[in-house]
Order: C-alpha cells, then sequence, then structure tokens
C-alpha cells in the first residue's frame, strides 16, 4: 500500500457500512454510523462523508437490521445499488418472523428515495432465507450481501430453497451480469457473509 495515494482522516468507517453508486451518492444505516460516532449529527456525518469521499449527497435508511449481525447494521446486509436508477435490498415477506416490520419500513424508505434526476429507484427485492441458527443464534443470512466483480455478481448461498429466487432477483437487477452462487453458511457462522470477506485494493497496487 505504500504505492497507493491515501489520505488519513479522524473518522470510523467500515467499508460494508456504506454503499456508494460510483456518481456521487452514497447510501448508509444511521444505527451504524452513529453507533460509531454518537457525538455527531446527521448532518456533520454526511459532510464528513462527502467530503472525505467525494459524494454529493448521502441517503440514510433509518430501519432494517438482522438479528445475528455484530455490525449496527451495515448496509451491505440490506440494500445495495445495482445501478444508478437501481436499489437491490433484503425484503421480507414472512409477517410471523421478527424482521418483517424493521425490514417493511426499510422497503417504505427506499420506495420514498429519489435519484438525482429526482425520480423513483428501480427496487429489486431479494427474497428472505429460512432461519439459520447456530448454538441458539439466529445468523444473519442476507442475499443483499453480494459481491460485484467484472462481468458477474457472486451471490451468497445457503442451501436454502430461497438460492433460486434471489439468484432470479439478481439476474434483473443486473442483466448484464452472470449470477455465480457461492456456498456462505461457513461464512455466517463467523458473523460475516460474501462481501464480507473482501477488500476493495487502489489501481495500480498490484501492477
Amino acid at each position: 500500500f505504500k504505492r497507493a495515494k491515501h489520505q488519513r482522516i479522524d473518522f470510523a468507517l467500515e467499508g460494508g457500512g456504506i454503499e456508494t453508486d460510483g456518481d456521487g451518492t452514497l447510501l448508509t444505516t444511521w444505527r451504524c454510523l452513529h453507533e460509531r460516532h454518537p457525538g455527531l449529527t446527521r448532518q456533520e456525518i454526511s459532510w464528513q462523508l462527502e467530503n472525505a469521499l467525494q459524494q454529493q449527497r448521502v441517503l440514510w435508511l433509518d430501519h432494517g437490521a438482522l438479528e445475528g449481525d455484530d455490525t449496527d447494521a451495515h448496509i451491505d446486509t440490506l440494500a445495495r445499488f445495482a445501478a444508478r436508477d437501481a436499489i437491490a435490498y433484503q425484503s421480507c415477506d414472512d409477517p410471523a418472523d421478527s424482521h418483517y416490520n424493521g425490514l417493511q419500513a426499510m422497503a417504505a424508505e427506499l420506495a420514498a428515495l429519489r435519484t438525482t434526476a429526482n425520480k423513483p429507484y428501480r427496487l429489486y427485492p431479494l427474497p428472505w432465507a429460512r432461519p439459520i441458527i447456530d448454538e441458539g443464534r439466529r445468523l444473519a443470512a442476507s442475499y443483499a450481501n453480494f459481491l460485484i466483480i467484472n462481468g458477474a455478481v457472486l451471490m451468497p448461498a445457503y442451501g436454502d430453497r430461497m438460492d433460486a429466487a434471489a439468484a432470479v432477483s439478481l439476474s434483473n437487477a443486473f442483466p448484464n451480469h452472470a449470477i455465480v452462487p457461492v456456498p456462505c453458511r461457513p461464512l455466517i457462522w463467523q458473523n460475516g457473509s460474501l462481501h464480507c470477506i473482501t477488500m476493495q485494493l487502489p489501481a495500480g497496487l498490484l501492477a
């Protein structure tokens, strides 16, 4: 990393805590960033993100969190940009599930968001996997924790009947990408999934 340009700032942030569309819009959750910076207002955190990461605006979600998630609601388990005007998100259609109300409220928040062209986002709900329990604790099995690579989207698969439906939803969200399922049960036993174990490398680092 010595060859890569970098700037040090006094601001706590994890990669899974933010999501950008590559065109100046950043999406995140208030729960996560407020937990990291309890002394800052939403406006102050937005200013930090916009200036440090050269973003034009920050979109906030106030609802949505997964049991078994120890990150205080990282956005990469909840909602992800599929394009500048499209978002794929983890949904829950089971009223008996403890996540139902929160994820329904998050879906309503996403429906209310607008693009920079003042249009609603195209939304792609991802199906809800059956609960995965480890030693009495529910694990955060989210299909939103996918990884976008050149020409493909690597999709977390959990050996669940909803894996196939998740692949269909992601193929609709990413029509020009191949959808490649990757078994991720061993990862969620360690409190993460596919996107959680990855890290971006600055351009030129491996040259």
